[in-house]
């Protein structure tokens, strides 16, 4: 079982994809009683933004003290407004990872107990119905935050086991407690970047993934094209200076190592044998979409790398307000709740994504292209010309998606809409951020399954597959298992999604 008390990308990935339990510290949670007990000797005789009075711009008007417990329970239950479809179980999951990361942070002045009802939470899988809008992404994700409170204090609806159950009953079954309301649990579970976070950590996960896979794809298509390998020389990629350009190209020369199938340009056309002809046979330089990975995908590696670290040091953060600070024997109001550093990293990550897309799309049209590529049959239809299509409609959907993928490439961040009585007068809408980008991570998997798919065929027309690098025709093999060689049409969906989701696996 994992020890807790700073979650890492490392850490959420190991629970949610690994599935492993955790635990938070004893001596962490000690550290959250410390700072419950502060607040609730400091707040004696003081006013304290959300605990004795109104919520945004009420916060003008004092709470009586005999309202102040149904003053938390208020702020749950009238911020429960979301709407649209659910978010998926693993976005939630991460989200409550990210909430107790907040709350790890000692600095929020909860009760120990929200901690532990919400361990048992995401170790047992217990999924509070959370829906896909209601977040502006400024005060925190006020409204989704408020879903997974509700189901903390026992109401509201979980997915559970693969069911929609009343919480109750959930908690019941599995003899968990809802929480108290002590001091200010209700303003401090639903006040935070947490949703957004989540969402973000999941996508981090994906995209990572994603350009694992795309440069793997480029290898793959120069050798279909046998160009020269010189695309990824040491020499060549030092001298631009780029840190991610140059592990691109060191990524692909390792992938490409024992490759019968790339060109020695010192080999080909450095040996004098060609300076009497007029045209070439062979391409000197291929297309961008092959030539240039490194170049291209490059500032990508460097996009995400940054993004890692910017929601890695969210996840260990206190997104609260105000926040409970025993150290200096204070509390401070600000504004950490506020969503611009995951807003403007999941556009960073978005557009990477959306670069990623293109770029298989345009490997494909080499891949179907007869009269650029050359080499191959009209969309490597191995079947009779006219009679058979081959994969001619797989580009269609390949196409059409990387097109929506290229109309969501607009940055969300600088969308911003002042609301609740313009109190929130400039805001980050990072969760629908987040949530763009995701969509973006979906639309590419199924081009590059598609490209995928292409590549193996394009292997077979070219009978190639002894040759590739033993890294290559691993993924080959594997693809192929999924998909085997095609002459006759059929229909591509389910091959499509089985190699989608071999490719997120």
């Amino acid at each position: 079982m994992l020890q807790i008390s700073n979650f890492s990308i490392e850490a959420l990935e190991k629970i949610l994809f690994g599935n492993e339990k955790f635990s938070v510290e004893p001596e962490k949670m000690a550290e959250i009683e410390k700072c419950h007990l502060f607040l609730k000797n400091f707040s004696a005789e003081k006013i304290i933004y959300g605990i004795n009075t109104g919520f945004g711009p009420m916060a003008q008007w004092r709470v009586d003290d005999k309202h102040l417990s149904d003053l938390q329970y208020n702020i749950i239950r009238s911020h429960s407004t979301g709407a649209g479809e659910p978010l998926d179980d693993i976005y939630v999951r991460a989200a409550m990872v990210a909430r107790l990361g907040s709350i790890l942070q000692c600095r929020s002045g909860v009760h120990p107990e929200v901690a532990l009802l919400l361990t048992e939470f995401i170790n047992e899988s217990i999924i509070p119905f959370v829906p896909k809008h209601g977040s502006v992404g400024a005060s925190g994700d006020l409204v989704q935050l408020a879903h997974i409170a509700l189901t903390l204090i026992g109401e509201g609806k979980v997915h559970y086991k693969g069911q929609w159950r009343n919480t109750t009953e959930v908690l019941e079954e599995k003899k968990l407690k809802p929480i108290g309301i002590h001091i200010r649990e209700g303003l401090s579970i639903t006040n935070g970047t947490s949703v957004m976070t989540g969402i973000a950590a999941v996508n981090q996960h994906y995209a990572k993934k994603l350009l694992d896979w795309s440069v793997l794809a480029s290898v793959w298509m120069n050798e279909v094209a046998s160009s020269y390998n010189d695309l990824m020389a040491e020499p060549l990629n030092a001298c631009r200076r780029h840190a991610g350009q140059i592990e691109i190209a060191r990524r692909m020369r390792e992938l490409s190592a024992g490759s019968g199938c790339l060109l020695d340009r010192e080999h080909e056309l450095y040996n004098g044998g060609h300076l009497c002809d007029v045209t070439f046979g062979h391409k000197v330089q291929p297309y961008y979409s092959l030539r240039c990975t490194p170049q291209i995908l490059g500032p990508i590696l460097e996009t995400l790398e940054n993004s890692g670290r910017v929601i890695e040091e969210e996840l260990r953060s206190a997104s609260d307000n105000p926040i409970v600070d025993p150290e200096t024997r204070n509390v401070y109001h600000g504004g950490n709740f506020h969503g611009d550093y995951i807003s403007l990293e999941e556009d960073k990550v978005k557009i990477g994504m959306v670069r990623v897309a293109m770029v298989a799309e345009r490997q494909l049209n080499y891949l179907f292209h007869d009269r650029i590529n050359g080499i191959l049959p009209p969309f490597l239809n191995m079947g009779v010309l006219g009679l058979n299509y081959g994969m001619q409609a797989c580009q269609f959907t390949a196409t059409s998606t990387t097109a929506e993928c290229q109309t969501l490439a607009m940055p969300n961040y600088v969308h911003s809409i002042p609301n609740n009585n313009d109190n929130q007068d400039i805001v980050s809408m990072g969760t629908n951020t987040a949530l763009l980008c995701k969509t973006v991570i979906d639309n590419c998997y199924e081009v590059m399954s598609i490209l995928m798919i292409a590549l193996a065929q394009a292997t077979d027309c070219l009978k190639k597959a002894d040759k590739l690098a033993p890294a290559t025709r691993k993924i080959y093999d594997e693809i192929r298992s999924l998909v085997p060689m095609f002459v006759e049409d059929e229909p591509f969906y389910d091959r499509i999604a089985s190699v989608e989701k071999y490719l997120r696996k």
